[in-house]
């Protein structure tokens, strides 16, 4: 039997870090970030959608989706914003499914599901468990501006246009504190597999 977890965390968080470390174990990561990219590709139905609400204006000049152009229209408009994520949103989720079905029916024991909006979106149905990659704002606000080349002001929108991590505190099942190094990070992960293999090994026998 497969245990699903879904990994979550927040904008520059740190959580690519931790599925790199999961992927490094050969566990099977379904990125969502990545599911997103390929469900709003050229020839997808969320494509013509999206075109069709925000306008051809979005495009780059190969007509692919500015990114970075969308990004700025939705980050400082929560009805645009929720606008494209019910457009978005149900494709991922089918995407998702499919190659989790795919990954069980293939007798994988760990499979992560990478869901940055795993709360707000009430996706936890979807998975097992859930480990949130938890940072200090003030050091999320710096990695965001460092790695997006962005202003604090800048930074700040994209932040609280996901719910505060103190609040998905509350929510997760396990916690990795990403302030330190990525020994410590490491360390933390590996302590919550141990402890989770146990515990599910105790609660369904067939889990070992």
């Amino acid at each position: 039997m497969s245990l699903v977890i879904g990994l979550t965390g927040g904008i520059a968080s740190g959580k690519s870090t931790v599925s790199s470390m999961l992927m490094k174990k050969d566990v099977t990561v379904i990125d969502a970030d990545v599911e997103a990219r390929l469900a709003v590709e050229k020839g997808e139905e969320a494509y013509d959608e999206i075109v069709a609400h925000f306008g051809r204006e979005i495009l780059l000049e190969d007509h692919s989706i500015d990114r970075g152009k969308l990004g700025s229209i939705i980050f400082h408009d929560e009805a645009e914003r929720l606008k494209l994520n019910s457009i978005v949103h149900p494709a991922v989720r089918k995407r998702m499914i499919a190659k989790k079905e795919e990954a069980i029916k293939n007798g994988e024991t760990i499979i992560i599901l990478d869901i940055p909006l795993l709360f707000e979106s009430n996706l936890t149905y979807m998975v097992d468990k859930t480990l949130l990659i938890y940072v200090d704002e003030e050091i999320q606000i710096q990695r965001l501006m460092e790695r997006n080349q962005l202003s604090k002001e800048e930074a700040l929108a994209r932040i609280h246009s996901q719910m505060a991590l103190k609040e998905k505190m509350k929510l997760a099942d396990a916690i990795i504190n990403n302030n330190g190094t990525i020994e410590a990070t490491e360390a933390q992960l590996n302590e919550i597999f141990n402890i989770w293999k146990i515990e599910n090994q105790e609660a369904d026998p067939k889990l070992s």
